[in-house]
């Protein structure tokens, strides 16, 4: 009997929290600014919204530099709006220089693509670029339809660092899509590591990386460090392999 007085009691003063809560003014949980600033969406997921900046229109390299040097224009070979590696001309960036960012960016294997493992269509995105030839963080692209190599250096792989959650590869000569958020590293005055780069990324619609948190810079050899740096370029790279080049198309970034 005195178990179930207790209960009541314990219910009747829930009930009376609850009238209370009601009772109180919704309008004191309810905020009218900052307003989200007004964007037209594009057409499909793949089109530029209104306020994204287009990195690749299918005309022209005018958005892009060479690496290496940055007072030469990028050398890739633009035709029939698609943006081709030209081999041997080394790796190109964003004249822009970014933080954190929203980027869409599609990709092809070449349907005649030969080699194995890491020769066959390496390429990669950096998502932020440190400096000249591979420097900077780097998301994997390559040909892993079929394809085996080392896990943390497949398509969808932060390099060397995270392995992807799936293999959503198709199959070479069908276009591809990254759908990446990048939120950069940030430094205290001496240099140290503030807060590390986190990135988010899906590869054809299939989340491939959840807001991972970067060790560092991608090192092809030893562990990966952070090296204090601003704002960055985005870099696409030309890789040395002998396999066919890979071709891009409808790059756009919203910088957040």
């Amino acid at each position: 009997m005195k178990l179930k007085k207790t209960w009541m009691l314990l219910s009747a003063a829930a009930i009376t929290t609850v009238s209370f809560a009601q009772q109180g003014d919704p309008k004191a949980t309810e905020f009218y600014s900052p307003v989200p600033k007004v964007i037209t969406p594009g057409k499909t997921a793949a089109d530029a919204p209104s306020d994204a900046i287009v990195l690749f229109n299918g005309k022209n390299l005018d958005e892009w530099t060479s690496t290496n040097d940055t007072t030469k224009a990028a050398a890739w070979t633009v035709a029939k709006n698609i943006l081709t590696v030209k081999k041997g001309t080394g790796n190109i960036q964003t004249k822009k220089s970014f933080t954190d960012y929203q980027l869409h960016i599609e990709w092809r294997i070449p349907a005649n693509i030969t080699g194995e493992g890491q020769a066959r269509g390496n390429s990669g995105i950096f998502l932020a670029s440190t400096g000249r030839g591979d420097d900077g963080y780097e998301i994997q692209i390559l040909d892993c339809y079929n394809n085996s190599t080392y896990v943390n250096g497949q398509t969808g792989s932060i390099y060397k660092q995270s392995i992807p959650l799936a293999n959503a590869c198709k199959k070479p000569g069908e276009w591809q899509a990254y759908d990446i958020i990048w939120t950069a590293p940030r430094f205290n005055d001496d240099g140290t590591i503030k807060t590390p780069a986190r990135v988010t990324a899906m590869h054809n619609g299939v989340l491939v990386q959840n807001n991972y948190e970067l060790k560092g810079e991608t090192r092809y050899i030893g562990a990966p460090y952070y090296k204090k740096h601003g704002p960055a370029p985005i870099k696409l790279q030309a890789h040395g392999d002998k396999s066919e080049p890979i071709s891009f198309r409808n790059i756009w970034v919203r910088e957040l």
